[in-house]
């Protein structure tokens, strides 16, 4: 079985797989439009982000028998299509929960107790400590929207932390001893901290957005380490201005392309880019949750697995 890896990944990934007998071709910088001139010469593909996998690309992939996303969605992957054809989707949603969860838990801990901006103002001389008392997340309510992998394992990390864990998903039955599931009526009702652990879908596309902020019966805190073009920005601006929401921890932007650091060295940048990276009540991470050096190791060892737990199901 030949396959060609799109993006550098863990080094795990070639050499397993090698030893277990498959062909991995090594291609990091052509254009797509070589890459779909030789996609018709393989069996399987493996990517992160490089490439939007769309219906000329599976067109083109005559022989292509499984996309790889070495990551947790797979929204990059014209998912419709690809199962037309019978090509399998492999991803690994579950291996980097626990970074996730931790990043999630970093963020907010910092958001709350002002740790990014004392640190600032001491090197700068100053010593606020009335203005930089913090808020304990013992005896809040937070609301985690999306119990899937992260969304269960922030749960399970919260825990120790003797507040009231509630979820919100749209399966039933899926919460467990760690948060109990609810209606979207009670997150609104009832949280102080709001997580969002969802998939990036025509569903959840702007999904927070001033309707859905002005539900809350009070301000919160907000976290988003899911997928960014789930927030309206100019709409979570506004709610932070109006003091709707307390802060938001952003480790992912509406705004994200594959090549994002770009986007700082344009002439003129959007309004509400300027406010958002401007803004005291915004924490900004680069989409860093779910990429630890455990979760690196963890999604390459899953990825192989699949991938041969695939072969050895075909042959």
């Amino acid at each position: 079985m030949k396959i060609l890896i799109l993006d550098k990944n863990h080094p795990f990934i070639i050499y397993k797989l090698r030893k277990e007998g498959f062909i991995c071709d090594e291609n990091y910088h052509d254009s797509i439009e070589y890459i779909i001139k030789i996609i018709s010469l393989y069996d399987g593909i493996i990517l992160r982000n490089r490439f939007k996998i769309d219906k000329e690309f599976i067109e083109k992939a005559e022989n292509l028998k499984f996309i790889a996303r070495v990551g947790s969605g797979i929204e990059n992957i014209d998912k419709d299509y690809a199962l037309k054809r019978r090509i399998t989707l492999i991803s690994t949603p579950e291996e980097n929960k626990d970074s996730v969860a931790e990043h999630t838990i970093a963020m907010l801990l910092s958001m709350m107790n002002h740790i990014i901006r004392s640190d600032q103002e001491i090197r700068k001389g100053k010593w606020n400590r009335e203005s930089n008392r913090g808020i304990e997340i013992m005896g809040k309510t937070v609301g985690i929207i999306g119990y899937g992998n992260t969304g269960k394992a922030l749960a399970k990390k919260l825990s120790g932390f003797e507040s009231t864990i509630l979820c919100y998903d749209i399966l039933p039955n899926i919460g467990d001893i760690y948060a109990k599931q609810v209606d979207i009526k009670t997150i609104f009702m009832r949280s102080d901290i709001i997580s969002l652990h969802v998939p990036y879908t025509k569903k959840t596309k702007g999904m927070v957005n001033e309707k859905f902020i002005k539900k809350f019966h009070k301000p919160f805190y907000f976290i988003n380490t899911s997928r960014g073009e789930c927030v309206l920005t100019n709409h979570l601006i506004k709610a932070l201005k109006d003091g709707k929401i307390y802060g938001a921890c952003l480790d992912v932007l509406e705004y994200e392309t594959l090549s994002f650091e770009h986007f700082f060295h344009k002439k003129k940048i959007s309004k509400n880019f300027f406010d958002l990276i401007h803004s005291n009540k915004i924490l900004l991470t680069p989409h860093i949750a779910g990429y630890t050096k455990e979760s690196k190791y963890k999604m390459a060892k899953k990825i192989v697995k699949k991938i041969i737990s695939f072969k050895f199901n075909k042959t």
